[in-house]
């Protein structure tokens, strides 16, 4: 990993000095974690697609105003992130399906696709700042204070958003996945 970094500097340095090669290798490298992250935000996968073309155009036309290059993976979720909700901003008059979940009692065992599309139906019944509060930290491994920066809001707030979200998806997957995965340990 200290390697890596080393090397994202470098490409960092390389592509301030308009090496366009240097900056499609750090693309290479983050854009399916950007994909990834934007997939769950945003439930779409064109939308994803297109606001993750848009993210890599933006972080290439701002690199010079990067600070700190070490902060480049905070900072480029940090214009996914805006690039996300300003869709969403224009999106919201749409009304959304939302996929319930399995009934609690079908079946004795979830299979890992079954298990799958409950995570994914429950992550899409929280608040958008809830949501991506998970998706960053159990999704992405960012740090509290990395999720802070990137949210523009203070780690408490970080931390109350994940903690709160954590609790209702318990509460949601509780019925049919836990008690399912309960089937499975005893």
């Amino acid at each position: 990993m200290i390697f890596r970094e080393v090397e994202d500097r470098d490409l960092i340095a390389k592509a301030r000095r308009g090496d366009v090669e240097a900056f499609n290798l750090l693309v290479s490298r983050w854009e399916k974690r950007v994909f990834n992250y934007l997939l769950r935000l945003l439930a779409n996968r064109e939308d994803a697609l297109d606001v993750s073309q848009d993210v890599f155009l933006k972080a290439y036309q701002n690199l010079p105003k990067l600070g700190d290059a070490d902060k480049f993976a905070g900072w480029l979720f940090r214009i996914a992130h805006n690039e996300a909700f300003s869709l969403l901003r224009r999106k919201r008059p749409e009304t959304e399906i939302r996929p319930d979940l399995p009934p609690a009692g079908s079946s004795s065992r979830l299979l890992p696709l079954e298990l799958s599309l409950a995570v994914e139906s429950a992550l899409k019944r929280l608040s958008d700042d809830q949501r991506e509060a998970v998706l960053l930290k159990v999704y992405q491994g960012f740090k509290f204070d990395e999720i802070a920066e990137i949210l523009e809001c203070p780690v408490s707030t970080v931390k109350s958003r994940l903690y709160t979200a954590l609790e209702l998806l318990k509460t949601t997957l509780a019925p049919g996945v836990l008690r399912n995965a309960g089937d499975v340990l005893s």
